[in-house]
């Protein structure tokens, strides 16, 4: 047990950290402590440096507000009015949050260690989002029993430029000193080191993919989920494209030295020119994780594949209609025909054969809408049942894949990308979370799948059997929680060699 324990303070929950007291909020039971930093603001000589520890601080230290969030822009219009991206201004953008059930230790849920703990990791393509997105409050999670905790981590060129003087994948070193941070902590909010589980979404589940390869972050969770992503990285080579296209608009160098000199709104501005034609299915200029030496010695499918992580307990699946947040508020599905298909999935390097099945299989949807679902499952469905395929081969800890299929009348984005969002963290009173989910999503379905996550985080088993040969998911919605065996096989065989 850490010496970093609960502490009396006056007027608020107090925690007592190796770099300090907190004094957080409470209410109804859960204690709420916001902006605690976990490494230095990455600013001056710190700026594209690997973070470093917190210095401690005298007295007692607020933590009732969301601290800043790391320099980034807002969603472009359309999915500006979908996607909340709340900008919280200042340079310590390193900084997490823990929601906890309050006193901090004593009830039935609670192991010998302390209680389960839940890690956040945001997405948001590497360049939007932060832990001050309402849709992720983790008082549900406390409510429940579990220790929630947040995370910020640098984005865009600030955490994933790629340069020949500065060390690579800085967000990533940010998330795991956020998770170093919590080995040493968590005991003072109640929560146990042992019992750690890593959940993300988007690029936050591509992080937690590259995590579960990572020798560095090695020891730091016992348990993972992953909400639409998979194991994805580039070669540094690759992954230097977007940063060499931002200097090319800058006219600058191609270095840290060079971009620690350009004016920190003038920087975001060439990164949002640059990217902002991308999106995860048809991209162009985007951030990628970068397969380094050092954080990633290999490519993280690669790593996992060869047993990478095979002790770790794993969940992860897709939404049914992953495609529809990228391709219907930008009018993809209306404007792609039958030979714009046929070039992009050339493009994409989407065989004839396997769109054929899809087609097939598909007969009423149009040629956006099969591009869309061959694009989706090439970036997410596929790899996650090949990783699932590799860990049982390799009698690993045991995997469990889900499908969220409950579909949103909000655009016809029907079960969307990120639309499962609410009903994890059981937010769907929010407005924030109805922006997606519209007015009148199922609280039976957010109350069964925030369940299935908090027995994760607590035991290990989500409620249903885990991956074997008959390939079985659990699909929460169009109706309650059931599980199918295969779904969609004909489909997925048409990936197969």
């Amino acid at each position: 047990m850490s010496e970093y324990v609960a502490e009396h303070v006056q007027d608020g929950p107090g925690a007592r950290t190796r770099n300090g007291v907190l004094r957080g909020a409470l209410k109804d039971g859960v204690a709420s402590f916001l902006g605690v930093p976990y490494a230095q603001a990455p600013v001056g000589a710190l700026r594209f440096r690997a973070p470093e520890p917190v210095e401690a601080w005298d007295g007692v230290r607020e933590a009732t507000a969301f601290g800043p969030t790391a320099p980034k822009r807002p969603y472009a219009p359309p999915l500006d009015a979908l996607l909340p991206d709340p900008e919280v201004a200042g340079d310590d953008c390193l900084n997490l949050n823990v929601w906890a059930p309050w006193p901090a230790a004593g009830d039935g849920d609670t192991a010998d260690g302390g209680r389960a703990v839940m890690v956040w990791i945001h997405g948001g393509s590497l360049i939007h989002g932060s832990s001050a997105v309402p849709v992720y409050d983790g008082t549900a999670f406390a409510r429940d029993g579990v220790v929630l905790v947040s995370i910020n981590y640098r984005l865009g060129i600030e955490g994933f430029g790629v340069f020949p003087d500065a060390p690579a994948n800085l967000g990533l070193r940010d998330q795991i000193a956020a998770l170093n941070w919590v080995r040493e902590n968590i005991a003072a909010f109640g929560g146990d080191p042992d019992r750690v589980t890593v959940f993300g979404e988007s690029a936050g589940a591509i992080s937690i993919a590259a995590l579960l390869a990572s020798p560095l972050a090695k020891g730091l969770f016992r348990r993972a989920v992953i909400q639409s992503g998979a194991p994805i990285a580039r070669s540094i080579d690759v992954a230097r494209g977007t940063t060499e296209a931002i200097a090319a608009r800058l006219k600058v160098p191609a270095t840290a030295e060079a971009f620690a000199g350009v004016d920190p709104e003038r920087l975001l501005a060439a990164q949002t020119a640059v990217t902002s034609k991308g999106n995860p299915v048809l991209s162009r200029h985007t951030f990628h994780i970068a397969v380094d030496g050092d954080v990633l010695p290999d490519h993280p499918g690669d790593l996992l594949a060869d047993g990478a992580s095979a002790d770790v307990e794993l969940l992860m699946g897709t939404n049914t209609d992953e495609y529809r947040l990228w391709f219907v508020p930008g009018g993809h599905t209306e404007r792609v025909g039958s030979l714009a298909q046929r070039f992009l999935l050339r493009k994409g390097q989407i065989s004839p054969r396997t769109a054929k099945v899809y087609r097939e299989c598909r007969p009423q949807e149009k040629p956006g809408e099969v591009l869309g679902v061959l694009a989706a499952d090439k970036l997410l469905r596929i790899p996650q049942n090949m990783l699932a395929d590799y860990r049982v081969a390799g009698r690993t800890a045991a995997t469990y894949l889900y499908e969220f299929g409950w579909a949103s009348p909000v655009l016809d984005l029907r079960a969307c990308h990120a639309l499962e969002l609410g009903f994890v963290f059981d937010t769907l009173d929010l407005p924030e979370t109805r922006a997606l989910t519209g007015p009148d999503a199922p609280q039976e379905l957010a109350t069964a799948m925030h369940a299935a996550w908090v027995a994760f985080a607590k035991t290990g088993d989500p409620g249903w059997r885990p991956w074997d040969a008959a390939r079985p998911v659990m699909t929460f919605g169009p109706d309650l929680p059931s599980l199918v065996e295969a779904p969609r096989e004909a489909e997925r065989r048409a990936w197969e060699a």
